[in-house]
């Protein structure tokens, strides 16, 4: 589970405090990769402040395309009828790249206008940076930690007359992952789902509920033994997107190799398919798609895989490789078939 590495909580009740209290800054940022959280918060800022498509006191401007200095002029222009302009930039890339225009701007921007900054990515160095931290407001939006998106999630069913047990809570996360905005569509499902129930049991999250990891694990796990390379890293990083840590995701290749090689052993020793999956503890269906996997490896790769696999866990748990680069090598080494896994 991923784990939450800012101030965010104290600094998001500031942030919902200065909003209901009309208290605001002249520039704000919204940044951090819990894109839920980034685009709840810019929504909020914007609707306070009376910022909408059809106002003529709202620019937005988005992309790595946007100019600094046309946004630097907007900012300048009087508001019409109003006391405030409001300026939206979203995914400018400025927060990581510099822009030392708005950088020195942002010492003494217009009083007249409120600028608001959407990013994914900041680099704390940067001078635009240091420039907003002392004359702004900025909110790091970044991945939350399992005991607060277990309470988020009781909060969400509660709000719609549901309880969830802390159980249910756990398989929900495991099976969907930590990123929320899949979390919301899939507590809008079970909702639904039990609509004539007040409590949302783990039989319904099983029913309803796309198993985002297993699904994805899966899809790589095919693309390795077929020697897909760029597919398998793809897909790799769609699960580091949806926050699944490399250490699990790690895990779960072990396993899946693991499993591999004992199904190997049990078709050469000829056993049935009800005994294979009651031997390793997956569903009978699933054993016809493993012994495929396994087709494409001779005993001695699969053995190399999994030590390799274990290697690669010690090195990081011991500080000598990087997680994100430890799974990355697995998938290199053992979709090269023409070499030795």
């Amino acid at each position: 589970m991923a784990v939450k590495t800012s101030d965010f909580p104290a600094r998001q009740r500031q942030f919902n405090e200065d909003i209901a209290a009309g208290a605001f800054k002249p520039c704000y940022l919204i940044y951090g990769d819990e894109a839920y959280l980034r685009l709840q918060n810019r929504d909020k800022i914007v609707k306070a402040l009376g910022g909408s498509e059809s106002s003529m006191n709202f620019n937005k401007y988005e992309g790595d395309g946007c100019n600094p200095l046309e946004i630097i002029d907007m900012a300048e222009t009087m508001p019409f009828l109003s006391d405030k302009r409001v300026i939206l930039v979203e995914n400018s890339g400025f927060f990581k790249s510099g822009c030392p225009e708005l950088a020195e701007y942002l010492k003494a921007s217009a009083e007249s206008t409120i600028l608001i900054f959407v990013e994914k990515e900041v680099d704390k160095r940067k001078d635009i940076y240091k420039s907003l931290s002392k004359t702004g407001f900025e909110i790091e939006c970044s991945t939350q930690d399992e005991d607060m998106l277990k309470r988020w999630v009781v909060s969400r069913f509660s709000n719609e007359g549901k309880k969830i047990s802390p159980r249910a809570q756990a398989v929900l996360l495991d099976r969907v992952g930590t990123d929320m905005s899949n979390l919301t569509t899939e507590i809008e499902k079970l909702v639904c789902y039990a609509i004539d129930r007040n409590e949302i049991t783990e039989e319904d999250i099983f029913a309803v509920c796309a198993n985002y990891l297993t699904s994805r694990i899966f899809d790589m796990t095919d693309a390795i033994s077929s020697q897909n390379q760029r597919r398998a890293i793809e897909l790799y990083y769609d699960l580091l997107a949806l926050k699944e840590p490399p250490a699990k995701i790690l895990a779960l290749i072990t396993r899946q190799f693991n499993i591999m090689l004992q199904i190997k052993e049990m078709t050469d020793n000829r056993r049935d398919k009800g005994e294979m999956a009651s031997a390793v503890k997956i569903a009978p269906f699933l054993v016809g798609k493993y012994q495929t996997w396994a087709r494409n490896f001779s005993f001695e790769q699969l053995r190399e895989a999994l030590e390799l696999c274990l290697a690669n866990d010690e090195a990081v748990k011991t500080g000598k490789l990087d997680h994100v680069i430890s799974v990355e090598m697995v998938i290199i080494k053992c979709t090269s078939i023409g070499k030795a896994v």
